[in-house]
């Protein structure tokens, strides 16, 4: 197992700002695992079965570690009613399998979308989508929703993310949302409202200093660029500095990137 981490790295602990999004979720930041830095594309359910197996014999399960988060990718389509449709030979069991086998762990089960109209990795988004698909993320059984923000265009970060939130609350299953939105918009000043925890940054890097030629910021940096910002976390709502990484290139929080 080599990716085990805090999906909030290093999320700041003061409570105040706006109020919380009232869903009882996130009363302290989650922790857990997420697919995207170490497997990419390259997801199935074999590779998260495997993990969620790590977590418990490793111990990081009774540590706290509770989220298992299937990043971009393990969606290939919409079947012709719009209902999202799961990548059948990489996750031939379907994903409410999944989340069932994950669940028999005592672990929760996590899964990813974009706002707009594709994933970075290309996949189909959630825009017009968002009430259909928490309905469907419910069925499955999914306890965590990781929101990116590529493929967006004119949209408007707040409006946007409050319909998720919105469909979410309506899905009848209590579901943590994750706002990937990069920090662009200071989700910080009205993320509260929306989500349980909200992207500050742009993407890690692994290595401890230095920003990216196109994006992206090592760990010293993105902790810079948390001071001032801590008096908009508590519990329920959380400011999100990406996650932690290792000389292994391995990750924690479900990276949010985008395609360029």
């Amino acid at each position: 197992m080599k990716k085990l981490l805090p999906l909030a790295l290093l999320a700041l602990l003061i409570a105040g700002g706006a109020q919380a999004l009232d869903n009882g979720l996130a009363k302290t930041p989650p922790m857990g695992w997420n697919s995207w830095n170490k497997f990419g594309c390259n997801v199935s359910e074999e590779l998260v079965r495997k993990a969620a197996q790590q977590m418990v014999k490793t111990g990081m399960k009774d540590a706290g570690y509770q989220y298992i988060v299937i990043d971009d990718c393990w969606q290939v389509s919409r079947d012709g009613d719009g209902n999202i449709v799961a990548d059948p030979v990489r996750f031939h069991s379907g994903i409410k399998a999944l989340a069932d086998y994950v669940h028999s762990l005592g672990l929760k089960m996590g899964i990813y979308s974009d706002a707009g109209s594709a994933t970075c990795g290309g996949r189909p988004g959630g825009r017009g989508h968002e009430f259909q698909d928490a309905r469907q993320y419910a069925r499955w059984g999914i306890d965590y929703l990781k929101y990116d923000w590529c493929n967006t265009s004119t949209q408007d970060a707040p409006s946007s993310y409050a319909t998720m939130r919105d469909a979410l609350a309506d899905s009848g299953r209590p579901i943590m949302f994750s706002i990937c939105e990069w920090g662009n918009a200071k989700p910080w000043l009205w993320g509260a409202a929306d989500g349980n925890l909200w992207r500050t940054t742009t993407d890690i890097l692994d290595h401890w200093e230095g920003r990216g030629e196109k994006y992206g910021a090592g760990v010293m940096d993105i902790v810079d660029m948390q001071v001032g910002i801590e008096q908009y976390a508590g519990p329920g709502h959380w400011n999100d500095p990406d996650m932690l990484e290792n000389t292994a290139r391995t990750s924690a929080s479900g990276r949010c990137w985008r395609r360029r």
